[in-house]
């Protein structure tokens, strides 16, 4: 089966509780009302309440379960707070059955001589440090499911660095690198699944920042790499394990 033209059941997803960072705008969310879509409870985490409001009434007017909102800056998130949000997830919900790590920050196409240091620091806070805290606090709702699947986002930069980059690149080596990771430690113990996504070029803001001179027409859009996220976030992948997975 091609994962990039998977065409999921209409119940694919019925009865999963799905968190997703990044739910407000762009990929996140496009995958957001696709999950809802497919019968998922989807669990809309990002910063800005507003955008989040927004696909919140957007999923429920199509018809779908009513999501949870979480407002969270990961830029200033601590293990506190990712604790907190795993005792609410765990009285509302129980369980989790998968964990889309799709939040991210560009910062600065700079050569590291000059990349601020400030910069720097926020990309990797975001980038890797709160997927890193997330995970780790929602790994006891991630076990209480029967078939769990956590997604990390990569990118073709996280695998192959190249220059003026920066700290984008470096914490997409470090995102492949904390999947492998923990898909590794789990291999034997558990049933959750740990892969990574790489988008590809895709229309979205992020991508307009880093290649304002591109013609956007080019490029696939969320909607056209949806396909991918469904399969791996959902049962039909259920032999994906420690992977990074192309959308294009």
């Amino acid at each position: 089966m091609d994962h990039k033209t998977y065409q999921p059941a209409a119940d694919a997803l019925k009865d999963r509780i799905i968190l997703i960072t990044g739910a407000g705008d762009g990929i996140g969310k496009t995958v957001a009302l696709g999950c809802a879509r497919y019968g998922a409870t989807v669990v809309l985490l990002g910063r800005q309440q507003k955008k989040l409001e927004a696909v919140y009434d957007e999923i429920v007017a199509a018809g779908g379960a009513q999501p949870a909102i979480v407002p969270m800056n990961l830029l200033t998130i601590t293990p506190d707070d990712t604790v907190g949000l795993a005792n609410t997830l765990l009285s509302e919900f129980g369980r989790l059955d998968g964990l889309l790590h799709n939040a991210a920050v560009l910062g600065e196409r700079a050569p590291i001589e000059h990349y601020s240091p400030n910069v720097w620091l926020e990309v990797m806070q975001i980038n890797v440090n709160a997927a890193f805290l997330l995970t780790q606090s929602l790994m006891p709702l991630l076990k209480a499911a029967y078939d769990p699947s956590v997604v990390f986002t990569t990118s073709g930069v996280g695998r192959k660095g190249k220059a003026f980059w920066g700290a984008y690149a470096v914490s997409k080596f470090a995102t492949e690198g904390m999947m492998q990771v923990l898909a590794d430690e789990l291999d034997e113990s558990s049933r959750i699944r740990v892969n990574c996504i790489n988008p590809g070029g895709t229309r979205t803001k992020m991508r307009a920042a880093a290649f304002p001179a591109e013609d956007t027409t080019k490029l696939k859009t969320p909607q056209d790499i949806l396909p991918t996220y469904l399969w791996l976030l959902g049962p039909d992948s259920h032999a994906i394990h420690g992977q990074s997975v192309d959308a294009q």
